[in-house]
């Protein structure tokens, strides 16, 4: 398969790799690399890791590698990510297959690991060129990434490296309790209703589902599709990827699915809407009706799980915002994060109440 759009782009000015020690490391590392130089370019999306195409002749990877600067604590990492992917891939063909980890900082400044290169066709804000998105297909794609996720939340997690990773009992405290705390340590500005979606959240932890493996950032720029859009080809950015409720892993999705009707600030608050505004596209109701019934799980309780993903999508765009603030990314993408933010929790707050 080839790629169907230019999806990279020249190498950032900051986030250059030294591309002579990466390719030593490699030729040691990886056997049978053809002869000539590494070239190097980038993915221009995504607002958090950095991610290089890595090409010598005709072979191609991808190279991960966590942001410039400070990072959070747990946050960004690339072991973590590497061993996800080598415990998923042998049972899940969406996951791309890692080739080698290192933690040797001094190949590209910080731990990396290499994978897979697939081609295909990401979809963001636009069809690409010569693509007609009719309603028909529309509905097919929004089907094809229920039936993903289901499939995903259907393997047996204790068949898989991934049980030494699970601790399933306690998973939404933690992550209720967790995510205020990462909120509270990059809170800038006074947020109008945090205190009250903070209370709410508390007292409505529901019980969880038996646990499986969740993506926790499952959306349609993270997946890959067939030039005719028939398979769903890759599945990416496995770094928050854990053993814990299905719910909120549909509910995190559910808050990246942006619908037609929604409000300005969501749906550009990144920039341009993503597809899924289009006539066609399952609205977030229909896509979790659709999960439920595929996958036999109760969705009854839908409006806790989607609050909390439009806090924890909060806080991760206040965090994008406390970096810019302080200087440790100077990307102005990132400028009005703090509207951003503030309009999530404003969200949140109306989905807690059902308004």
């Amino acid at each position: 398969m080839t790629t169907h759009t230019n999806d990279t782009i020249p190498v950032r000015s900051g986030e250059e790799l030294n591309v002579q020690k990466l390719e030593q490391f490699l030729r040691t590392r990886i056997d049978g690399l053809p002869a000539g130089e590494l070239t190097v370019r980038q993915f221009g999306t995504g607002h958090s890791n950095l991610t290089y195409a890595l090409q010598i002749g005709d072979w191609e990877a991808v190279l991960r590698r966590p942001p410039l600067g400070p990072v959070a604590p747990k946050a960004h990492d690339m072991e973590r990510e590497h061993r996800i992917l080598s415990a998923l891939h042998p049972v899940f063909p969406a996951a791309p297959e890692p080739y080698v980890f290192s933690d040797d900082s001094d190949i590209v400044g910080s731990p990396f690991f290499v994978m897979e290169r697939r081609h295909g066709i990401v979809l963001d804000t636009a069809f690409p060129e010569g693509v007609e998105p009719t309603p028909d297909l529309c509905r097919r794609i929004s089907e094809k990434m229920v039936d993903t996720l289901v499939e995903l939340h259907a393997l047996d997690y204790k068949e898989t490296p991934l049980a030494e990773l699970a601790k399933p009992e306690g998973f939404m405290e933690r992550q209720v309790h967790g995510w205020i705390g990462r909120y509270e340590r990059a809170a800038t500005d006074d947020m109008e209703g945090i205190d009250e979606l903070k209370a709410w959240m508390t007292a409505n932890i529901p019980a969880s589902p038996d646990p499986t493996v969740i993506h926790y950032d499952f959306k349609l720029n993270n997946t890959m599709f067939s030039k005719d859009f028939s398979q769903l080809t890759g599945l990416f950015d496995w770094e928050m990827t854990t053993v814990g409720d299905p719910l909120a892993d549909l509910g995190a999705a559910m808050s990246y699915w942006i619908q037609s009707d929604d409000p300005e600030l969501l749906k550009s608050g990144m920039g341009k809407p993503p597809v899924t505004v289009l006539d066609g596209f399952y609205t977030r109701q229909e896509f979790i009706e659709q999960y439920g019934k595929k996958s036999g799980r109760d969705v009854s309780n839908m409006k806790f799980y989607l609050t909390f993903a439009y806090f924890k999508l909060a806080v991760i765009i206040q965090q994008i915002y406390y970096r810019y603030r302080q200087g440790q990314t100077q990307d102005k993408r990132f400028a009005h994060f703090n509207r951003f933010a503030d309009s999530l929790i404003r969200h949140a707050l109306a989905v807690a109440k059902g308004t």
